[in-house]
């Protein structure tokens, strides 16, 4: 039994290794080809791996082109008020749902149930008029606008909440604490885990998001990462080592923001139940 506990263990470790490999080779890929020319990136017969010579001008050419400062703040702004917004305003309503009773609860939260069921490109076109008719295209406010309120994080949220003892929460009430003293005092740092989850997975989806920079904000000094990744293929030919060495400046802050919060990260996803 005890063989066969070290042969189990010994398979599952070299199942994880492999696919851990499968997933560094697209990241491997990517920084080897934005040191290649543009010949060497599309080259298949030979098949060129490294580079014959490494070519820094790549990285040159995006910076000249791209003004990373500004995308880099855009994308932070972005980043930061949808985690703040989403954590305030989803926290809210999921306390609510979870612990208050007021007529069309459920109904209320079925429609928030529908809004996750259904793709997020059908609300493009009214959150576009919406933040049109406000005069708020091109700004760092039409960013944020579709991640001011998260149907999944009212969903995430609300479990949380129904799994705290309402001991607690009677207690507090006996104390002379009001709805919003228990909110603030009581439930809020209990649900401290499902909040980080939260905040993480908004983080992703934020940095992730394309489409909706690009619809909203065509100006150059109001787009953001992706958005300025995705203007970078032009319509007949992409220069993929100018692509590639653009992808790699893009993505070392979110890597060094995963190194730093490694832990936190990985307790955030557990907690959640959930995955990318």
């Amino acid at each position: 039994m005890h063989t066969r506990s070290k042969l189990t263990t010994f398979a599952i470790h070299v199942i994880l290794l492999i696919g851990a490999c499968l997933m560094i080779i697209p990241f491997l890929w990517m920084v080897l080809t934005s040191f290649k020319s543009v010949a060497e990136s599309t080259s298949l017969n030979p098949f060129v791996l490294l580079p014959s010579e490494w070519k820094w001008s790549n990285y040159s050419a995006v910076f000249k082109q791209n003004n990373f400062l500004i995308l880099y703040f855009n994308t932070s702004a972005m980043i930061a008020l949808r985690i703040l917004c989403s954590l305030l305003f989803s926290a809210m309503a999921a306390y609510a749902f979870a612990r208050l009773k007021f007529p069309g609860r459920n109904l209320l939260f079925g429609l928030v149930l529908f809004q996750m069921m259904v793709p997020t490109q059908i609300f493009i076109i009214p959150q576009y008029l919406m933040v049109d008719s406000m005069g708020m295209r091109n700004t760092i406010f039409a960013l944020v606008f579709p991640g001011l309120v998260s149907a999944f994080g009212t969903f995430l949220l609300r479990q949380f909440f129904m799994g705290l003892p309402k001991e607690l929460e009677e207690a507090a009430k006996i104390d002379g604490y009001n709805i919003g003293q228990v909110f603030v005092k009581v439930m809020l740092p209990l649900a401290r885990s499902g909040m980080v989850a939260l905040g993480i997975f908004t983080a992703l989806f934020a940095f992730k998001d394309m489409m909706w920079p690009m619809i909203v904000n065509t100006s150059s000094s109001a787009a953001t990462l992706s958005s300025a990744l995705a203007k970078i293929q032009s319509a007949y030919s992409v220069n993929y080592p100018e692509l590639m060495a653009a992808s790699v400046i893009a993505i070392w802050p979110m890597l060094i923001v995963y190194v730093l919060f490694q832990r936190q990260f990985i307790e955030g996803i557990a907690t959640s139940g959930g995955k990318l």
